[in-house]
């Protein structure tokens, strides 16, 4: 039985080594060239009304209930989301006109990951790059989960993007 025992610690320490390895800190991105200007989609991205307009989440859940609070738009605004799987609250933290916007992601126990969106002018479009910065510190299950981001988050990023073009296009 003393073997079992020393084989199961070494076991346990051999993964607290390898998690221990792994980044602390994860950056999912993905750009889109969008057929807009930058105003119009800094519009979208800078309002909570203008987020759900292309919010890609609504794709995978139409009943995903948004509960809007503070200003409409800028530094402030905000919005709680609850859904089947999910529940939290993204608030916008800052903003350069026509360039940037930052928002606080607030998941309880999941963590507050930081979200952007970039803006950068090509012609009359606009490169839009959509980036989640998550830090997991010491925690071994959100070092693991890390991993997995990319390919969690990433496709979900394309959909929203595309969406963004389709939103920031002007209705005939």
């Amino acid at each position: 039985m003393g073997h079992y025992i020393v084989a199961a610690s070494l076991a346990f320490a051999l993964v607290g080594v390898v998690t221990a390895a792994l980044p602390g800190k994860r950056r999912v991105e993905r750009s889109a060239t969008i057929d807009a200007s930058p105003e119009t989609v800094f519009a979208l991205v800078s309002s909570t009304e203008g987020f759900q307009k292309f919010n890609p989440y609504k794709d995978d859940e139409p009943n995903l209930v948004i509960t809007p609070s503070g200003p409409s738009r800028g530094v402030g605004a905000s919005f709680a989301f609850k859904g089947k799987d999910t529940e939290g609250r993204q608030t916008i933290v800052a903003m350069e006109e026509n360039k940037s916007v930052t928002m606080q992601i607030d998941l309880g126990a999941m963590g507050k990951p930081v979200q952007s969106f970039t803006l950068t002018p090509e012609g009359n479009q606009t490169k839009v790059t959509w980036a989640t910065e998550t830090e997991f510190g010491a925690n071994p299950v959100g070092r693991v989960f890390g991993t997995m981001m990319d390919g969690y988050l990433g496709p979900i990023y394309e959909r929203g993007l595309a969406n963004l073009d389709r939103a920031a296009k002007p209705r005939s």
